[in-house]
């Protein structure tokens, strides 16, 4: 079975591809929410993408996510500016927030698989000055809470707990589970 993304994301690509799994892209586009329950959000913005392309591709396994920062019940999107972006890791410095990843797998039009995972993430404290610098890399621009933490956000991270994947934009052990239960060819050590 062939394997399609719905996704921009140049992180979710890079992790399909680290992992050997073969697969095409195809994104429509879709309108993003970022009011209500975290968990309800992040599912219904995945489904609002892969739906649509499973519907022109019924034969083929279709894959879209969302991932979500959330912090004090406030879901941190993607940030609009550089004020909006130094206003989230403000709110972000020194303190423990969550990044959930909603994934959803169609088949024929229909969601076949939707699943999610929660990954616990402390920054440490950061100054005006190092969030500045950060800003001025380019690199919080497209990523939900204003950091990506396989590039240089990964130096405001104290910790995490969970699975680092998620973090970046897919829980890659999870998912390969799912995808070898479609016949999705996956790396494996074997």
């Amino acid at each position: 079975m062939n394997l399609i993304l719905a996704s921009q994301s140049p992180r979710r690509k890079a992790l399909l591809k680290k992992f050997g799994i073969p697969f095409s892209v195809h994104v429509l586009p879709s309108t993003e929410e970022e009011h209500g329950e975290p968990i309800n959000v992040a599912r219904g913005n995945a489904t609002r993408k892969a739906l649509p392309v499973s519907e022109m591709h019924p034969d083929c396994l279709v894959l879209a996510a969302d991932t979500i920062v959330t912090l004090d019940e406030r879901i941190l999107g993607k940030p609009r500016d550089a004020q909006d972006a130094q206003n989230m890791l403000r709110f972000l410095s020194g303190r423990e927030h969550e990044v959930t990843t909603c994934v959803v797998l169609c088949l024929n039009g229909q969601v076949v698989r939707s699943f999610s995972e929660t990954t616990s993430v402390w920054f440490r404290r950061l100054d005006d000055d190092e969030i500045k610098g950060y800003i001025a890399t380019g690199e919080p621009f497209d990523k939900a809470g204003a950091y990506g933490i396989q590039g240089f956000g990964g130096l405001l991270v104290k910790s995490i707990k969970g699975c680092y994947y998620n973090v970046v934009g897919l829980p890659m052990p999870r998912l390969a589970e799912h995808l070898r239960s479609f016949g999705i060819e996956v790396f494996s050590f074997k």
